[in-house]
C-alpha cells in the first residue's frame, strides 16, 4: 500500500479510513469479476486529488462472485481499526437494482434511527458509498459490465472492535461502521470520535430524549446515571471534546444537558478551554487561585492553591478550608457552555467530581 505521506508540520504519516480500503477492495473484486484478473496493486481516486494504490492481501474468484481485501493502514493514528482486514465481495446483482449494499462479517447493521442511514442498513457511510459507487461505475465503463452488483463489505474480527466503538450505544450491533469523508486519516485528528459524538447527538434527538450527558470518562458516566437515571442512548462519550459537544449543541438542540467530569478537566473548561485534553491545555493554578480569592478565601489559601501541584490538590486544600471550590469551578465551566452555545434553547448544568466519582461540585 502506498503511503500517504506525513500529515503536515508534524512529522506524523497518514494513514486510510476504512471507506478508502473498501473501496479498494470494490473495485478489485468488480475488476476480477469482469476480467478474471486481480489488479495488484489497485489504485483508487479520493477527494483533493489523491490516488493511492493498495495491495491486496486476499483475493478469490469463484463462479458466484469475487472477493478482493486489503489491510487498513492508520499511519501514525491510534485508530482501533489499525491492521484490520477489510473486504468487499462482490456478486452480479439483478438488471437495473445499481450498487446494494450488504453488512458481512464485523460489518454492523443500523437499528436506531437518527443516524444518516436508514434502520436495517448496513452501516456503510454515505460518503464511502458513493466512493463505491463511483468505482463500480468507473470498472463497468472500463471493462463492459452494467454496474449492478451486490456488494457484501466485511472486517475480519469486526465484532470485537466494534465493542471498543460507540457503535453499541449508537445502535449499530454486529460490527464496525465503514467511515469517512476524504479516505484519509488525519493522525490525531480524532475525527471519528467527534463523528460520533454529533452522531450520538442525533440519535438521542431521534429517540426522543430532552436530557442528555456529555461524560469525560466512565466514573463520570456512572455518577451521572446514579443522579439521573438517564438511559444509555442519551450519555455521550465527551471525553476531551467538550467544544465538539457543545458545538453540535448550538445546531441541534437539546432541551437540557449534564457536563459532568473530574476537577482538573472541568477546571480547564471554567478557563475558557473547549479541547481538554492534557496535550492541548492545562490546568491554570492561577485562575483557580483567583476564583478563591472572589470567592473570600484567606491570603494563605489563596498562595497554597496557586502553588498546588493539581487541581485535586487545591481541591484538597479548599476542602480543608471550607471553601467549596468544586462548585465555583462548576459554576465557570458552566458559564464557558452557556457562553458557547450562545442562543441554543439548552439548559445547562454541571457536575464536577474527584476521582473516586464522589460530586464535589454542581452549578
Amino acid at each position: 500500500m502506498t503511503s500517504a505521506g506525513t500529515e503536515g508540520s508534524t512529522g506524523l504519516r497518514h494513514g486510510w479510513t476504512t471507506g478508502a480500503c473498501a473501496t479498494a477492495a470494490t473495485t478489485a473484486a468488480y475488476t476480477a469479476l469482469l476480467t478474471g484478473a486481480f489488479p495488484d496493486p489497485v489504485t483508487i481516486d479520493l477527494p483533493r486529488d489523491r490516488h493511492p494504490a493498495f495491495a491486496l492481501a486476499r483475493e478469490e474468484l469463484t463462479g458466484a462472485g469475487a472477493t478482493a481485501a486489503v489491510v487498513k493502514d492508520a499511519g501514525d493514528d491510534p485508530d482501533v481499526t489499525h491492521g484490520a482486514l477489510v473486504g468487499v465481495t462482490v456478486t452480479h446483482g439483478a438488471p437495473g437494482s445499481g450498487v446494494v449494499f450488504r453488512a458481512g462479517e464485523g460489518v454492523g447493521t443500523v437499528t436506531k434511527p437518527g443516524l444518516p442511514l436508514a434502520v436495517g442498513e448496513p452501516a456503510v457511510n454515505p460518503v464511502p458509498r458513493r466512493l463505491m459507487r463511483e468505482h463500480v461505475a468507473a470498472v463497468a465503463q472500463r471493462h463492459g459490465g452494467t454496474g449492478d452488483v451486490v456488494l457484501t463489505v466485511w472486517v475480519e474480527g469486526g465484532a470485537e472492535l466494534a465493542t471498543q466503538t460507540w457503535n453499541p450505544r449508537l445502535g449499530i450491533l454486529g460490527g464496525l461502521s465503514i467511515l469517512g469523508t476524504t479516505g484519509v486519516v488525519v493522525p490525531y485528528s480524532c475525527a471519528s470520535w467527534i463523528d460520533s459524538i454529533r452522531r450520538g447527538i442525533d440519535v438521542a434527538r431521534a429517540a426522543g430524549h430532552t436530557h442528555v450527558a456529555g461524560c469525560t470518562g466512565s466514573t463520570s458516566e456512572n455518577t451521572v446515571t446514579a443522579l439521573y437515571g438517564l438511559p444509555e442512548d442519551a450519555l455521550l462519550d465527551m471525553g476531551d471534546f467538550a467544544g465538539a459537544v457543545l458545538k453540535y449543541l448550538r445546531t441541534h438542540p437539546v432541551p437540557r444537558l449534564t457536563i459532568a467530569g473530574g476537577i482538573g478537566k472541568l477546571a480547564k473548561l471554567a478557563d475558557g478551554h473547549l479541547d481538554l485534553h492534557s496535550a492541548r491545555s492545562q490546568v491554570s493554578t492561577d485562575a483557580l487561585a483567583e476564583l478563591v480569592a472572589q470567592a473570600g478565601g484567606s491570603a494563605g489559601l489563596v498562595a497554597g492553591v496557586r502553588a498546588a501541584n493539581t487541581a485535586l490538590d487545591a481541591l484538597q486544600q479548599c476542602q480543608a478550608a471550607g471553601l467549596p471550590l468544586g462548585d465555583l469551578v462548576a459554576a465557570g465551566a458552566r458559564e464557558t457552555c452557556r457562553r458557547t452555545l450562545g442562543d441554543a434553547p439548552v439548559e445547562v448544568d454541571v457536575v464536577v467530581i474527584d476521582r473516586g466519582g464522589t460530586v464535589v461540585g454542581r452549578a
